[in-house]
């Protein structure tokens, strides 16, 4: 019933920047499942651009193996059980994207229940942005708040999230035009600010006259200089990524080099920490409570390109690094 089944393997390791030709889309057995273990049809996977970093090879410190050639991707996915110990037809959150069906251990699967209203709900990343915003960072309220890549899977929900935690003004950084049109439409951004335009700092204290008292940073590289030179005294910076090194076609994805002022930093009494969900077990319990009820009242959104089908795939990571999509990267089967 279930003989084969598609799959995508990295063929190579890039030089430079990823491209549809170095992956494959291949057609295999599919394994049953032994004592133990479940069988997982697979309906959604989340594209996420960590993949960068780990198929460069630059993996130091992360909780996560290499990719090399040959091996398949993987990544946060939603599925329906089909075969093994756990009750069929049940939807489980495991980590065996990239595949329409995928053989697990059961303890490697969390089955979903009615948390949140949309499964597909649970492959936000939500989580890091709200765990820096109340352990971190701490908005309180009246604060002016700066996300950098606002327009990612990241950016759209921590704007919204500091909106709800008592921010009176949200300022978002884009590389385009429309995106930037966007967050203000839809994601309730007060500004936004165009990477590759004008000067970055010049843009933030037009957007922010007042200065800057939280940074949700997801960039680094020009746009952390700036944000740092655009804070007020004692403002608080929360790092949950790093793009500008990973969507850089020199890097391999594991450094991202940002040029701080520290005299600045010291002077104002600025404080910058990254965050770590390993150091906050109890955020992803916290944060997806929250997300239900905020979702279910209407007042956060979760915004997706969809890809449709397996054999859309090959694109995900490539369009995701161009900049072709706006929130999270979803594959569904």
């Amino acid at each position: 019933m279930y003989a084969t089944h598609r799959l995508v393997r990295l063929v190579r390791r890039p030089a430079g920047l990823p491209t549809p030709d170095d992956f494959a889309l291949e057609r295999v057995p599919v394994s049953r499942p032994e004592a133990g273990q479940v069988l997982v049809r697979n309906t959604h996977f989340l594209v996420f651009p960590g993949l960068r970093t780990l198929i460069g090879g630059e993996t130091r410190d992360i909780p996560l193996p290499p990719l090399n050639p040959g091996d398949t991707l993987f990544g946060p996915a939603i599925g329906e059980v089909v075969d093994g110990p756990l009750e069929k037809g049940r939807l489980v959150l495991h980590l065996q994207g990239w595949r329409e069906y995928a053989t697990l251990a059961s303890a490697d699967c969390r089955l979903l229940g009615g948390t949140l209203p949309d499964p597909v709900a649970h492959l936000a990343q939500g989580s890091a942005p709200y765990g820096a915003l109340t352990r971190l960072a701490e908005v309180r309220a009246g604060d002016t708040v700066f996300v950098t890549g606002a327009a990612g899977a990241v950016g759209t929900l921590a704007g919204q999230i500091a909106r709800l935690l008592g921010a009176a003004r949200v300022i978002g950084s884009t590389g385009s035009p429309d995106k930037a049109r966007r967050l203000k439409a839809e994601l309730g951004y007060d500004a936004a600010v165009l990477r590759g335009a004008a000067p970055i700092g010049g843009q933030l204290a037009v957007a922010a006259p007042d200065g800057i008292d939280v940074v949700l940073d997801t960039v680094g590289g020009e746009q952390l200089t700036a944000a740092v030179h655009a804070a007020n005294r004692r403002a608080r910076f929360a790092l949950v990524g790093a793009l500008g090194g990973q969507m850089s076609p020199d890097r391999a994805g594991g450094s991202a080099p940002a040029v701080l002022d520290t005299f600045r930093l010291l002077t104002g009494g600025i404080t910058i920490a990254g965050y770590s969900g390993m150091d906050h077990p109890d955020v992803e319990a916290d944060w997806e409570a929250r997300f239900g009820d905020w979702l279910r009242r209407g007042d956060i959104r979760f915004p997706y390109t969809p890809f449709r089908g397996i054999e859309s795939a090959p694109e995900a990571l490539p369009q995701l690094i161009a900049g072709r999509s706006f929130g999270a990267a979803i594959v569904e089967l």
